[in-house]
Order: C-alpha cells, then structure tokens, then sequence
C-alpha cells in the first residue's frame, strides 16, 4: 500500500479552471478535477498527469495554428487542381469561417481578435514588401490577392498572436523581471523597419538579437500546468516558440503554399537561419498580445516563503 504522506497535496480549494474561462469547455472541468484527484494519489501519477495536461494545454492553445497546418497539407493532398475556387482563395474563405466561430464559440474574445487583426494587417504589408523584392513567392494563382500575396496569408501570423493569447489565459502567465511594455514596444518597431530596410542597408538583426537579450535575460515566466506555477526563462521560452514556427514554415513550403528561391526546383528544408526572423516577429507579436494582457508581476518574498512549505503549495497572489 503506497504512503499517503508521500503523495503531492491536493488543495482543498483547487485553484479556478482556466478552461471554465471558454463556455464549450466548462462541462468537463469536474470529470477533469475528479481525475486529477485520482492522479494525484501517487507521485509518478502525479508527475505523468502534469505532463499530459501541458501537452493538453499547448494543442488547444495551438488550434487556430493546428487548423491552419492542417488544411494546408489536406488541401495539398486532396484539392483538385481543376475546381472553379483556387487553392488559396478556398484556404481564404476556410480561415475566415474558422476565425468567426472561435469568436462566436467565445473562444477567442474581442479585445483579442483585434489584437491578432492587428498583427494580421502588419505581416500582410511585409508579405506585399517581401514579395515584391523576391524573398519568397506564392506560386499558384487566385483571386484574393494584393499584388503577389494571397489574402489568406495574413492568418499564418493570425495563427501566432492567436497562440500567445490562448496560452497566456491558459497558463496563467506571471513574471518576474519583465521590461516596460514601452520598451519592448520600441525594439518591436526597430524589429520590423529593419526587416525593410536590410534591403537597402546594413542588417541590424544581430544588433536586434542583443537588444532583446538585453531586455529579457532577467525575466523569468511563470506558468501554471495543473496546481503549482513553473517557471523558465522567457527568452527561452521565445526560442522554443520560435522553433515550432520553423517546424510549420517547413510544412508549408512542403505543401507548396510558399516557395523560397532555393525551393523552386525542388523542395528542401527551409534554413535554419529563418529561426532568427521568426523570433524577431514573434517578439513583436508578443508584444501586441502585452497590450491586452498587462505581464501581471510574479509575488516575491514572504509569499514564495509560504509557497514552499507543506500546506501553502497553492497559495496565489
């Protein structure tokens, strides 16, 4: 018979469900509180169960960006080249269907809709920029389109604001160390002139990389899986971030939604160095997210004492 004593303590008043924050979610809190008793029984239960509910989290945090993936591999697989609606007009219309639900399911709230149009609106301007010079190219015609770029383009960016504002809620960010929102505001615009101007003059994206380093390296995140925060360094977890926006980019010039020049003949792996753009642009977008999510300052002192010691393991601030 294992030792109660060794099992992790279950607060007698667990804190709030940040899945009761989204209506269609809120019948499966108590099955879900009821599991986690049963889990939290035994430490590798325990341990086991944290680990799914993170990787449950990230996938519904992920589910614009998941919708999106996937309708671009299943249209690669199976829209017909002859349909009277191209390709990319078809994935248009779907994300906009998409979109309008989440909103009408309140999955999504409006003060962060807005947000993610924002950031909608400024990939799409860069995307008329860089096509116009040939960074990259979207080969297939359609009709919702400005200049070379297809309008639904713009949710690929949608997708990343989209994320940090459902993982924001979801795990209940606190920080510690966070710059002034003015100050992140401020390397956020030089971030996305330099992505103009390094056309015309010298690229300052090493200069930019040592900017955000400057600002974050102190600033820890804190994040709440199941009953207790972690914690890990906030550039580190942009990195991350950063890598699995990689991974997508790679899927989609795969199913060919866009091509770079070394691309056009034959697919290959997009480079490695576009990871340190799309951590650029992710710094931005966090940023916009920061605007409708004040960083709410991690409790120090006496109440990280308390938070420590048997019995105050979910005092919150």
């Amino acid at each position: 018979m294992h030792d109660l004593a060794t099992a992790p303590a279950v607060s007698p008043h667990p804190n709030p469900s940040a899945a009761a924050i989204w209506p269609p979610l809120r019948p499966f809190i108590a099955g879900e509180r009821r599991l986690g008793r049963f889990m939290a029984r035994r430490r590798w239960t325990s341990a086991l169960y944290e680990f799914l509910r993170f990787g449950v989290k990230q996938a519904w945090a992920c589910l614009f960006g998941g919708i999106a993936v996937f309708l671009m591999v299943a249209t690669w697989l199976f829209y017909p080249a002859s349909a009277p609606l191209a390709r990319y007009d078809f994935l248009f219309l779907c994300m906009i269907a998409v979109q309008a639900a989440l909103l009408a399911g309140r999955l999504e709230t409006l003060e962060e809709a807005k947000v993610i149009l924002i950031y909608h609106v400024v990939g799409t301007a860069m995307e008329i920029f860089k096509t116009s010079v040939g960074s990259w190219i979207y080969p297939e015609p359609n009709f919702f389109r400005i200049g070379g770029v297809p309008l639904f383009s713009g949710f690929m960016y949608s997708c990343i604001g989209s994320y940090l504002c459902r993982a924001w809620r979801l795990f209940d960010f606190e920080f510690t160390g966070h710059p002034r929102r003015v100050a992140m505001a401020v390397l956020s615009i030089a971030i996305y002139v330099n992505f103009f101007s390094h056309h015309y003059m010298i690229d300052l994206r090493w200069l930019l990389f040592a900017w955000a380093a400057w600002l974050l390296l102190r600033t820890r995140v804190y994040f709440r899986v199941w009953h207790d925060h972690r914690s890990m360094p906030l550039l580190l977890g942009l990195v991350l971030v950063s890598l699995f926006i990689w991974f997508s980019e790679n899927i989609g010039t795969f199913t060919k939604i866009w091509l770079y020049p070394s691309q056009r003949h034959g697919w290959s792996m997009v480079s490695i160095n576009k990871l340190g753009s799309w951590f650029l642009l992710l710094i931005i977008s966090y940023t916009l997210v920061s605007l409708i999510n004040p960083p709410r300052k991690r409790a120090t002192g006496i109440r990280e004492k308390f938070n420590g010691m048997p019995g105050f393991q979910h005092l919150r601030p």
